[in-house]
């Protein structure tokens, strides 16, 4: 934005100090003049004949004066100039820093050395901001990386079974089709999930009441015949939870953590807990399933976006496209949620959703 040049913030308080200390001393001198000088003669034998007369005095002092408030005018100058530059220093460092965010670095920190004031809680505000800046600029790019290429992979092997069919046109085409409605299925699921996932990170706009026992019967209900197809136990306990926020999003929140609850199961014997309650303004999802064991490192990398740990990739008919948690995340923190994953000792994964809670509706 243009502006018209004007005073610098410095020359403004030189100027507020010097006309400070102009000020004070014409007071001074009014002071010494009312209560002073108006008690004395103005005779030619003075006071008792001994003392000068006002207009001596006057002589004598108006020079002296006229001399102590120009010193005082080029001191407040000077030291006000001095003054304010000590003063005004944090503050050009804060604006060096913004200058250097602004072209892009976003890894300078100011770290302002001294005791705290308002200057050094504005640096550490600044300080906070970079760092989340930077860490949300390098989550992004390093999302759009990963994302590029997965999407890059479905369409290298459609180009692929294309180029084998061209050059052998004896080639079973029902077997070409087959799989490339596979390939296709799988980039149309990763292109709605990452959608979604940008959905999530944009926020709720429009939020309504929502009983999160009711959306954890219909997301079980939903993925019931998976469960029996993988010999899974799906129970659903506990009692009504109301929240604020989107039905359709914490449909999708709930869906994607028992759909891997069931996946990342045993084979065989598994079971698979939701459980809804309320603890006074927060409402608790609980999703909880058997499986194996999980490394305590592995565990803090699930909600990241394409993150799949080795123990939990699958190459089934229920091969994901590493974006079910990282949805599940960015919901929670969009309805001001908190995500807790926590491994099982005996195995398996502990998922628990804070989210606020709201009164029910009428």
């Amino acid at each position: 934005m243009r502006r018209r040049p004007g005073l610098s913030a410095r020359l403004k308080l030189t100027l507020s100090y010097a006309g400070f200390l102009a000020v004070a001393g014409a007071l001074l001198l009014a002071v010494v003049w009312g209560f002073l000088l108006r008690y004395v003669p103005d005779n030619s034998q003075g006071l008792l004949g001994v003392a000068p007369n006002r207009y001596l005095l006057v002589r004598t002092f108006a020079p002296a004066a006229a001399v102590a408030m120009a010193f005082l005018l080029v001191f407040g100058l000077l030291g006000g100039w001095l003054l304010a530059g000590r003063m005004l220093a944090p503050l050009t460092q804060i604006t060096d820093a913004a200058r250097r965010a602004g072209s892009g670095s976003l890894s300078h920190r100011i770290r302002m050395k001294g005791r705290q004031d308002e200057f050094r809680e504005l640096s550490d505000a600044f300080d906070s901001m970079l760092e989340q800046l930077d860490s949300h600029v390098a989550e992004q790019q390093r999302f759009a990386a990963n994302a590029s290429h997965e999407l890059r992979t479905p369409l290298a092997i459609s180009k692929t079974l294309l180029d084998v069919a061209r050059e052998d046109p004896t080639r079973d085409r029902g077997e070409l089709v087959e799989r490339l409605h596979a390939v296709n299925a799988r980039a149309i699921d990763l292109t709605e999930a990452l959608l979604l996932l940008s959905r999530g990170d944009r926020g709720i706009v429009i939020r309504e009441s929502v009983d999160l026992s009711l959306v954890a019967e219909e997301a079980a209900e939903t993925l019931l015949p998976l469960a029996e197809q993988r010999r899974t136990t799906l129970d659903v306990t506990g009692g009504p939870a109301w929240t604020g926020g989107s039905a359709e999003l914490l449909l999708r929140m709930v869906t994607n953590l028992v759909q891997n609850a069931v996946v990342h199961n045993l084979p065989a014997g598994g079971t698979v807990t939701v459980h809804t309650e309320a603890h006074g303004d927060t409402n608790v999802v609980r999703v909880e399933n058997t499986g194996p064991p999980l490394p305590p490192d592995l565990v803090p990398t699930l909600t990241e976006p394409f993150r799949r740990g080795t123990d939990r990739v699958r190459t089934d008919e229920h091969a994901g496209v590493g974006l079910g948690l990282a949805i599940v995340h960015s919901i929670v923190r969009a309805h001001d949620g908190t995500l807790d994953l926590t491994p099982r000792p005996a195995g398996g994964l502990l998922v628990t959703v804070r989210l606020p809670g709201t009164p029910q509706a009428a």
